[in-house]
Parts: C-alpha cells; structure tokens; sequence
C-alpha cells in the first residue's frame, strides 16, 4: 500500500472536513488541494475525482451523528397525527428538503460530466471564489435579519423550500459553495443565519449521497477496478473527514450566533488571489 498516497489522503480528509460546511467550497478547496499535493501523480482525474465526491460522505455522517435526534424524530413522528401537527411531521420536514433539492437535480445531472471535465481547475476556482464572496458581502447586507433562531422554531414552507433549492444550483459551479450558496437563499426567504445554516446541513444529506451514488455507478463501468492502494486512500479520508467534520459543525453555529458572516468572504478573497499567484508561479497547474 502506498504510505504517501494514504498520507495526501488524510490531507485531503481534513480539508474536506474543515470546510464542507463553511461558505467556503470543499469542492473548490479539494480541487487546490489535490493539485497543490500532487494527488493526482497516485491516479487519474477520474479516480481524483471520485475520492473528492466520497470523502464528502464522510462529512455528511458527521451530520446525521450531529442531529441524529431530530433525524430520529423525523422517523418516529413520519406521518401526522393527533399529537403531530403536518407542519411538524417528518413527512413535512422531508418533503421540504425534497422540494429544495429538484431544481440542483434537474440541472446539475444532465450537465454533471461537463461541469467535471471544464470546471474543475484553479482558474475557475479562483474566481467564482473571488465573485462569490463579493456576493456573500452585499447579500448579508441586504438579506439579513436574526442571527440566531434555529431551525426548529423556523416555519418552512414550500416556496421557501423552493427558494433555497434556487440558490443551490449556483453551487454546481466549483467554488461558489453550496453551504453561501443555500444560506444566502435562506436569508432571501426570511431565515436566520443559524436556521438558514441547519437547514443546509440537512439539505447536503440527500444531495450529497445522490452524487454519491452517481459516481458509484461511474466506479463500477471503470475499465480498470480500483487497487488496494486507491480502496485504502478513500477509507482514509473518508474517516478523516468524518472526524473532522463533526469537531467543525458545532464550532461554526456558535461562530455564526456571535459573527457575520462577511468574515468567510474575506477568507475567499484572499484565498482566490493565493490560488492565482501560486499559478502564476507554476506550483499549480493552471
């Protein structure tokens, strides 16, 4: 087994666990990453590709630990009843989180290939960075209201549902973020940071396995079966990202009680412009 290739692997873990969930990209960071790491020296595109995709799973495991009682409580309250109102039925939470998911499927899938193969690389990284975090900053100025009501003293309903799901498709674009991109829809729909936060963790559950999936079904028509090498290097990260993950979600609902969330904009800013003079430099391939 390759020790350096698991070693690039843990690398990669804590990068994805540090920002899966920050408006920050862990697609976008992971696209840098393996670039500036040279993970791709191990394997092809196509299995660099897959091990950013699977890793992340290791983030949303973090997620359901995280809220594994609402999750719970989601199953054992499913349907409506005397006791359960439907606006407080796992069916109702669910068919939320279904509603904002259609419109990422019904764009994202047809072009996922293509986004791949032109839209994976630092350039396009660095400036939806860039773009993105201006975006964050006149967003929280006119969108926001509260910091701190959670989610589950928020009313969701299905146009605001839908108005997150909107928003989402932006991330399709690697280093927009999934995490800016369904908070600021959170905002432009009456959420607060914190339940506009939640509600994205949520939201990455299913949309997160679907691509998981998806690249599942890439892996299994490779020509070539994946090595003892290459199986090793996604159970480390995976792990890694799980671990890390977990530490990082309770971190970032208590930064956003107290911060704005302008903060990440700037971090975007300054990475973006990193990421074009390490190019410029040929420490990435650009």
């Amino acid at each position: 087994m390759d020790f350096l290739m698991m070693l690039k692997a843990g690398i990669l873990g804590i990068v994805e666990g540090l920002t899966e969930f920050l408006p920050v990209s862990s697609t976008g960071h992971l696209i840098i990453f393996s670039n500036l790491i040279d993970f791709y020296k191990h394997s092809d595109k196509a299995f660099v590709d897959l091990f950013n995709m699977i890793i992340q799973l290791g983030a949303i495991l973090a997620v359901v630990v995280y809220y594994w009682k609402k999750i719970w409580s989601t199953v054992t309250h499913l349907f409506p009843s005397s006791k359960t109102p439907l606006a407080e039925s796992g069916l109702y939470f669910w068919g939320m989180i279904l509603i904002s998911c259609i419109p990422a499927a019904a764009i994202g899938l047809p072009f996922d290939d293509m986004v791949q193969q032109y839209l994976f690389n630092p350039p396009v990284v660095a400036c939806t960075l860039f773009f993105g975090a201006l975006w964050m900053i006149y967003a929280e100025g006119k969108f926001k209201g509260n910091t701190i009501t959670p989610l589950s003293a928020t009313p969701v309903t299905p146009g605001k549902a839908l108005c997150v799901g909107l928003f989402q498709v932006l991330s399709i674009i690697p280093g927009m973020s999934r995490s800016a991109s369904t908070i600021i829809g959170g905002w432009a729909c009456g959420m607060s940071t914190v339940a506009a936060a939640e509600y994205s963790f949520f939201l990455a559950i299913p949309v997160m396995v679907g691509q998981a999936l998806l690249h599942f079904i890439k892996l299994l028509k490779m020509p070539t079966p994946l090595n003892a090498s290459q199986w090793g290097a996604l159970g480390v990260g995976f792990i890694v990202s799980f671990i890390v993950a977990l530490l990082v979600i309770d971190a970032f609902l208590s930064f956003l009680k107290k911060k704005p969330m302008r903060y990440f904009a700037f971090y975007r800013i300054i990475f973006a412009f990193v990421v074009l003079i390490a190019g410029l430099f040929g420490l990435l391939a650009i």
